[in-house]
């Protein structure tokens, strides 16, 4: 018996599959699910992908082809996706004692122990399950390691036999290492790719017996572990813990390009807030904190202005007024005139615990009451909806900085207002 035993839990096509969930209709029909201000395709439907949308397609150069062949299409729905995401990390938590979050549509799992049941049997248990609580479909890789792992997953996609299921461990694993492209090996990226087809090794067999030496000197350790977990040498251990994030940053492109330093400001405001949120959820606290402003790099009939310019904070803080009256001081330096602007954004860094905050004799602040504001604020907000209390004015309905999205969803299960209905 191996000494580890690892599944890769992958949500097939996932935002397309989260649109689906809700609506039977769009079952075997092509879909498309658009970025930011419904600019590009990020999601595609199998039945999308063979009519040959590509990642990447811009919207506006495609609208023919789209109504040509009756794809539906939809608007990022991140409120959707995300809570989709945590469901399906919950049913599988019932399956396995250690999980790792890998994104928000995959997930390693530890099946050590459940050798007994079969595992090639067990991941299918899996996979019917989440498909009943969820509708998500999902594809499952088993391997002695994470790398392998994911050439399962990819294995489970590429071979309609297999149900959505391919165990590695039950498979002559060379036979099917060598169908691999070198390119789709985990942590293999482009510039690596090529380099190490030129050298011959183009599959993922071959990187397998390559000479670990000769690969760490041109792709350093992370190359050498990546032989070493193809060789079933696990080299990467599950993150059961999420480790401490750096920075948050929070960013978007205007739904329209903006000149007024209000409206400008407005937006920030609520970018703002949101970073707030992400850091009191993590019980972090930022020391330092960034406003960038831009315009469009390509609109060639006009002046391209970027700038950005960073504040250290005097203490650790997560509450959102003063995180505001800094951002706010910065985007009055950096704003300039005449000029019309696409993006603005919000970084803070330097993030230390909330627990670990240090008391300082100059510091005024009443800390207490400010974490009962903001945990007041944010259980409103989660109860009745994001931006139910809010900073700034939201600019009506519609503000001239709200990203486009002409074809979301309904978000069915973060809105009471939004719940579908049963009829």
């Amino acid at each position: 018996m191996t000494e580890q035993v690892l599944a890769l839990v992958d949500c097939n096509n996932f935002y397309a599959s989260c649109e689906r969930s809700f609506n039977p209709k769009l079952d075997r029909q092509p879909v498309v699910v658009l970025s930011n201000n419904d600019g590009c395709i990020i999601a595609r439907s199998n039945e999308a992908k063979a009519l040959g949308f590509a990642m990447g397609d811009p919207y506006h150069l495609n609208r023919d082809k789209i109504r040509q062949h009756n794809v539906k299409v939809f608007s990022s729905n991140y409120a959707l996706y995300g809570d989709m995401s945590r469901r399906v990390m919950s049913t599988l938590a019932a399956f396995a004692q250690d999980v790792e979050i890998y994104s928000i549509d995959e997930a390693f799992l530890s099946l050590q122990g459940f050798e007994h049941r079969g595992l090639s049997r067990y991941a299918a248990t899996i996979r019917s399950d989440v498909k009943r609580a969820t509708g998500i479909p999902v594809s499952i890789g088993i391997g002695p390691t994470k790398t392998l792992a994911k050439i399962a997953n990819r294995l489970a996609k590429k071979f309609p036999g297999t149900d959505g299921v391919f165990n590695l461990l039950e498979a002559d694993a060379d036979t099917m290492l060598a169908q691999v492209d070198v390119a789709d090996v985990w942590g293999v990226g482009r510039q690596w790719a090529a380099w190490l087809k030129g050298q011959g090794i183009n599959t993922a067999l071959d990187l397998k017996r390559a000479d670990p030496k000769t690969i760490r000197a041109r792709m350093t350790v992370v190359g050498e572990r990546i032989v070493s977990e193809l060789n079933g040498e696990a080299c990467l251990d599950l993150e059961l813990v999420a480790p401490p994030q750096k920075g948050i940053t929070v960013s978007r492109s205007f739904g329209r390009q903006l000149t007024d330093l209000e409206a400008i400001r407005q937006a920030l405001l609520q970018f703002v807030g949101r970073a707030g949120e992400k850091l009191r959820r993590q019980n972090l606290q930022a020391l330092r904190l960034t406003v960038f402003l831009m315009t469009s790099p390509f609109a060639k009939d006009r002046p391209f202005y970027s700038n950005s310019m960073t504040r250290n904070l005097l203490f650790p803080t997560d509450y959102t007024p003063y995180l505001i009256d800094a951002a706010t001081a910065i985007l009055e330096k950096i704003y300039r005139p005449g000029y019309v602007y696409q993006k603005c954004g919000v970084m803070l860094t330097d993030l230390v615990p909330a627990a670990g905050e240090r008391h300082d004799l100059f510091d005024e602040r009443d800390r207490q009451r400010q974490s009962r504001l903001m945990k007041a604020l944010d259980a409103i907000n989660s109860d009745h909806g994001a931006r139910t209390i809010h900073y700034g004015d939201l600019g009506g309905a519609n503000p001239q900085w709200a990203m486009r999205a002409g074809f979301r969803s309904p978000r069915y299960t973060t809105r009471w207002g939004e719940i579908p209905l049963v009829r």
